[in-house]
């Protein structure tokens, strides 16, 4: 390659980087739709257009989903009057598993059931739990693996800023 092709090879992989800093909504995916029966109702990722959702798929059998729940509660109960929306989509087989964990660990925010695994497999659910940042207009702009209370102030930090809240410490 020569000296002027990696110049500009350099320059545009420079300009694409600071766009992606500047404004990463722009290099984000719509987040697939769904409806889903729920403990209050069907539940729809459309109904909630406009507001900052946050869509966690979680199981009875998942270790770390119990710890996430009661941050989650804490989100939902902190944001929820400015926008945001927590969707956690169960998605085991029994829906009587899942009552029994919501027992021991109850939930703030509406719980959808896939027991099909039809939306985890629209949103390539590979890991447990998986959550979706998903900003007003339907753009997934951010996916996290697993839970760990080390990454809360992160993902709290991401919420606010979709929100247009000051920042967490």
């Amino acid at each position: 390659m020569t000296e002027t092709k990696l110049a500009v090879s350099i320059k545009i992989i420079a300009f694409l980087l600071l766009a992606y800093v500047i404004n990463p909504a722009a290099f984000a995916s719509k987040a697939p739709s769904f409806e889903l029966p729920g403990d209050s109702g069907l539940i729809s990722l459309e109904q909630y257009r406009s507001q900052v959702v946050y869509v966690d798929f979680w199981a009875s059998w998942c270790v770390p989903c119990r710890h996430s729940f009661p941050w989650l509660n804490e989100m939902q109960e902190r944001y929820g009057e400015v926008g945001f929306k927590v969707i956690a989509i169960n998605i085991d087989g029994d829906k009587a598993r899942a009552q029994k964990f919501l027992e021991q660990t109850p939930a703030s925010f509406d719980i959808a059931y896939d027991p099909e695994g039809t939306v985890a497999d629209r949103y390539s659910l590979k890991v447990m739990p998986t959550s979706f940042l998903i900003d007003q207009d339907g753009n997934m702009v951010h996916t996290h693996k697993g839970f760990k209370a080390s990454d809360s102030n992160l993902m709290e930090n991401m919420i606010k800023e979709l929100l247009d809240i000051e920042r967490v410490n």
